[in-house]
C-alpha cells in the first residue's frame, strides 16, 4: 500500500492522503466546514498546523484509521479513541435523512399526528440518560414520516406541515451532534433553516439557526456564527410583545450562544456582554420557564457562565458561576451532564484532578450517552488514563472502559 512520503508536513500529508482518494479540495472544505483557500493554505504550510478537533474531522473525511497517518508521528493514535464510536443508530438515521424518494409512496402521515410524536420525541430526550439510544428508535421514522408529510400536504396545510419537518431536523441535529459525520451536523442544520423560511416562520428560522450557530462555531467561522445568530434573533425582536415566551426564550438562546462564540475567539467583554443580555431574559421569563429545543432557562444561565469561564480559560470565574446552581436543577438530563462535564473543564485548567474525575464520574451516572460521545470529556479522560491521581488509577481505568476508552 502507498503512503506518503516520511518527511512531508502535516499539511503535505493532508495533500497526498485527499489526492490519493480523487477528492478535491472543494469536497474536503465543505466535508470539514472550511474554505477552500484555508485548505490550501493548510496542504501548503502557509497557516500552521490544524488544532486537535479539525485535525479530526480531516482524518474521518480521509478515511484514516490512524491520527499518524496526519501527523507523522510514529506512535499510533487511533481516530476513535479521540473521535468516539458511531452510534449503532447512526446508519438508519442517516438513510432517512438522505432518502430522497422524489414521490412518496403510501399514505402520508396526518400532520396533527406528527407533531404529538415530536412533542414526545422531545420529552424522551431530555429525559433520558441514554438518549441517543432512545433518539435512534425514533428518528428514522419520524424523520420519514415528517419529510412524506412535507412533500404532500396540500396548500393549506404546507406551512404547518414545514414547521414540524423543521422541529424534526432540529431535533435530530442532538443526535447527530458529536458523532464522526460531521457532514450531518451542517445537513440537519441547513434542512431546519430551510424548512423555516420555507414556512415564513422567523422563529422556527431561528431554532435552525441556533444549531447552524453551533456548527459554525466549532469550525471557526466566528463571523458568520455572529452574524446568522444577531440576524435571527433581530427578525424575532418585533413580535416580542406579543409573541409567545418561548420566542423570547429563543431570543436568550442565541444571546448565550454568540456569548459561547466570543468566549471562544478569545473576545471576553464581548462575550461577557452578550451573557449578560441572556441573564437578563432568563429571569425575565422566571425560574419556571425552560425552553425545550436550547433547554434555555435560569439555572443554565449559570452552566454557560461557566463555559464561557472555560473557553476563556478563566477556571475561577468558571468554578464561581458552577457554584451558583445546583446541577440537580438543570431539567434536562443531558443538559446536566454536560454540564458536569464543564466543571471538570475548569478543574482540569488548573489541574485539579481529582476533582476532575469525579465530576466525569458524577457526568457518566448522570448520563452515559452525554460523555461517551463529549470530545472535552474523552480528552481529559486519556490524560487522567495517562497520569492519575494518586489513589484512582484503577477508578479512572474503569471509567475509561464504561465509556468506551482502551486506556
Amino acid at each position: 500500500m502507498a503512503t506518503p512520503d516520511p518527511e512531508l508536513p502535516t499539511g503535505g500529508r493532508i495533500q497526498w492522503y485527499r489526492e490519493n482518494l480523487g477528492m478535491s479540495r472543494p469536497v474536503l472544505a465543505g466535508r470539514v466546514g472550511k474554505s477552500v483557500s484555508w485548505v490550501k493554505s493548510v496542504e501548503n504550510g502557509r497557516l500552521r498546523t490544524p488544532k486537535l478537533s479539525v485535525l479530526l474531522r480531516i482524518a474521518q473525511v480521509l478515511e484514516l484509521a490512524d491520527l499518524a497517518e496526519l501527523t507523522g508521528a510514529g506512535e499510533a493514535v487511533p481516530v476513535r479513541v479521540f473521535a468516539g464510536e458511531r452510534h449503532s443508530a447512526l446508519t438508519a438515521v442517516q438513510s432517512a435523512l438522505t432518502d430522497y424518494q422524489v414521490t412518496p409512496a403510501g399514505r402520508p402521515p396526518r400532520i396533527a399526528h406528527l407533531a404529538l410524536r415530536l412533542d414526545q420525541a422531545w420529552r424522551v430526550r431530555h429525559a433520558s440518560p441514554d438518549h441517543r439510544t432512545q433518539l435512534g428508535a425514533l428518528l428514522p421514522d419520524l424523520i420519514r414520516d415528517a419529510q412524506h408529510a412535507a412533500r404532500t400536504a396540500p396548500a393549506q396545510d404546507r406551512r404547518t406541515a414545514r414547521r414540524t419537518l423543521a422541529g424534526v431536523y432540529q431535533l435530530a441535529d442532538f443526535y447527530v451532534a458529536y458523532q464522526p459525520a460531521q457532514e450531518l451536523v451542517w445537513l440537519v442544520a441547513d434542512r431546519a433553516l430551510t424548512e423555516g423560511r420555507e414556512a415564513d416562520d422567523p422563529y422556527v428560522v431561528a431554532g435552525g439557526a441556533w444549531a447552524m450557530v453551533q456548527a459554525l462555531r466549532d469550525a471557526d467561522r466566528w463571523d458568520e456564527a455572529v452574524t446568522l445568530a444577531t440576524d435571527a434573533a433581530r427578525q424575532l425582536e418585533p413580535h416580542l410583545d406579543t409573541a409567545p415566551d418561548d420566542w423570547r426564550g429563543m431570543v436568550g438562546a442565541l444571546e448565550a450562544e454568540l456569548a459561547y462564540v466570543h468566549a471562544r475567539r478569545g473576545r471576553p467583554g464581548r462575550a461577557w456582554a452578550h451573557l449578560e443580555r441572556a441573564d437578563t431574559i432568563a429571569r425575565q421569563l422566571g425560574p419556571g420557564y425552560r425552553h425545550v429545543q436550547s433547554s434555555f432557562s435560569v439555572p443554565v444561565m449559570a452552566a454557560h457562565a461557566t463555559t464561557v469561564g472555560v473557553e476563556l480559560r478563566r477556571a475561577g470565574e468558571a468554578l464561581r458561576a458552577a457554584d451558583s446552581v445546583d446541577a440537580d436543577q438543570i431539567a434536562s438530563v443531558p443538559r446536566r451532564s454536560r454540564h458536569l462535564i464543564e466543571v471538570a473543564r475548569a478543574h482540569h485548567q488548573r489541574d485539579e484532578r481529582a476533582a476532575v474525575w469525579a465530576l466525569l464520574y458524577k457526568a457518566e451516572r448522570v448520563a452515559p450517552e452525554t460523555i461517551r460521545y463529549n470530545g472535552f470529556a474523552r480528552d481529559m479522560l486519556i490524560d487522567l488514563s495517562a497520569h492519575p491521581p494518586a489513589g484512582f488509577r484503577n477508578d479512572v481505568l474503569d471509567l475509561c472502559h464504561r465509556v468506551g476508552i482502551a486506556a
